[in-house]
């Protein structure tokens, strides 16, 4: 892997954890933090050996939104210079959305701003049941632009106009609610949380994750008779092709299908 200044990614055993590495900052996110994130998700994309993403952060925190220090420079931009960075971010953020791997976000610690933002993007997040949350853009007379796309889909218009409107801190709990995380279990208990998620990716084939987050996208926003035909040619497609061949045979022949084998 390429070597990089405010992330970590390592693949082992099929999995790759992308960790952000900015502990001292509580892993606050800035232009090359944005930069590195679309390259390694560009890059994990293209390895047909990694199987699963793991997003997490260093130290004790998640992610606690954008950096200070960018923020000091972000302020003296222009018109132009604030939307080419908040497209590198929206960009950014779409890359880890539409990842052909299937995406874990491991919430270890305060997920804040845009670091909510990364854990709504991933398809799974399991947070510690210290993790805290919160959209506080709006306290800052800010929004949570870039981001509300994935949070809206995960939370419903409902719960959004209350947290992106009050800013307040939320714990793990009303982040499983609210659909924001998908399971909160002590910290101690993270890794084994993650373990058990990473095993039931891997014995799913690979070609019908991806295919399965496509038609997740498609059909949300397909008219009903339109998803009737696309849906019917999709599985159509997925019986004949090599892995739904083997793995209907693995079925019948009561085995493992070689990609759970592996």
């Amino acid at each position: 892997m390429a070597s990089y200044e405010t992330i970590v990614c390592k693949v082992k055993d099929r999995v790759a954890r992308v960790t952000f590495n900015r502990p001292e900052v509580h892993n606050a996110f800035n232009d090359t933090m944005i930069h590195e994130l679309s390259e390694v998700f560009d890059d994990l994309n293209e390895r047909d050996e990694v199987r699963v993403v793991v997003v997490s952060g260093a130290g004790k925190s998640f992610c606690a939104g954008a950096d200070l220090n960018w923020m000091r420079r972000v302020k003296e931009f222009t018109f132009e210079d604030n939307l080419r960075e908040s497209l590198e971010l929206a960009d950014m953020l779409a890359k880890v959305y539409s990842s052909k791997k299937p995406t874990i976000a491991r919430v270890n610690g305060a997920a804040i701003g845009g670091g909510t933002g990364l854990v709504a993007v991933c398809d799974i997040a399991v947070a510690a049941a210290s993790a805290k949350f919160s959209f506080s853009e709006v306290k800052l007379g800010l929004i949570p632009a870039c981001i509300s796309p994935y949070v809206v889909q995960k939370c419903g218009h409902g719960r959004c106009r209350e947290f992106f409107l009050t800013g307040e801190r939320l714990t793990a709990e009303r982040a499983l609610q609210a659909g924001l995380v998908n399971a909160v279990v002590p910290l101690a208990e993270l890794d084994e949380a993650i373990t058990r998620l990473v095993h039931q990716l891997l014995t799913s084939g690979p070609e019908a994750i991806r295919t399965c987050k496509t038609l997740l996208h498609n059909v949300a926003q397909m008219p009903f008779e339109q998803a009737k035909k696309y849906t019917a040619e999709v599985i159509a497609q997925l019986r004949i092709s090599k892995e739904g061949q083997e793995g209907m045979n693995a079925f019948l022949q009561k085995r493992k299908p070689k990609w759970a084998a592996e």
